[in-house]
């Protein structure tokens, strides 16, 4: 081929190696992540890489912040309880697909203009609703460790395709002692039912506890 006939490569960014990255975590977890693989995929030497990036660690900081960038943050003056719902669904989605996320955002110790904005945004919407400071700071850490703990939950119950799930709830139900957990086998069957089209799962469910607990502090004052 001609050098002419080339096709021209996309010159190498901090970004593209972050997006790399990210693409090597979500394919193999963030324990197959390495300079040199990272570098393979782009096609560069590993030495190229850290014209971009200092080392793993600035890595790792960089794609926890790409991860929460993801997230989507209502408009200043929306309504705070719509708000922080959007925040926090939008969060969990967010970090359930990339399952690697949730433990390193929490073990990140760097800041980055998407995560302060990220706090920002959910702080003001207390702040401005009118929650105390006091408030505020419970409000804050409550849902947060709803997001974090229920989505790291999920993460860590990795049991396999549904059809897998199934198949193993259907032998540790035929395992139990003929009648002696009948509320345990009714709910596998509840949880492995159909549901209906309204009901948006355990996250939403949770998370309106949250706030409609946080509005009738709000409403007594």
């Amino acid at each position: 081929m001609s050098a002419a006939t080339d096709p021209i490569r996309e010159p190498l960014s901090r970004e593209r190696v972050l997006r790399s990255a990210m693409a090597v975590a979500d394919a193999g977890g963030i324990g197959s992540l390495t300079m040199r693989r990272v570098a393979q995929d782009l096609g560069v030497e590993a030495m190229s890489l850290y014209y971009h990036v200092a080392n793993k660690d600035d890595i790792l900081s960089g794609i926890a912040d790409l991860v929460v960038s993801e997230i989507e943050l209502p408009p200043p003056g929306a309504p705070w309880k719509s708000s922080l719902r959007t925040t926090a669904i939008s969060a969990h989605r967010v970090l359930l697909g990339h399952p690697w996320a949730a433990g390193l955002v929490l073990s990140s110790s760097g800041t980055s203009p998407a995560r302060l904005q990220y706090m920002e945004s959910m702080l003001g919407s207390l702040r401005q609703a009118g929650f105390s400071a006091e408030l505020t700071d419970h409000a804050y850490h409550v849902l947060e460790s709803h997001i974090m703990g229920f989505t790291l939950w999920v993460v860590g119950m990795d049991l396999g395709t549904e059809d897998e799930l199934r198949s193993m709830a259907a032998t540790f139900v035929t395992e139990l002692p003929a009648g002696q957990y009948p509320y345990l086998v009714e709910h596998i069957d509840q949880h492995l039912g159909e549901r209906s089209p309204d009901d948006e799962g355990s996250f939403a469910f949770g998370l309106d506890l949250i706030l409609d607990g946080l509005e009738r502090l709000l409403e007594a004052g």
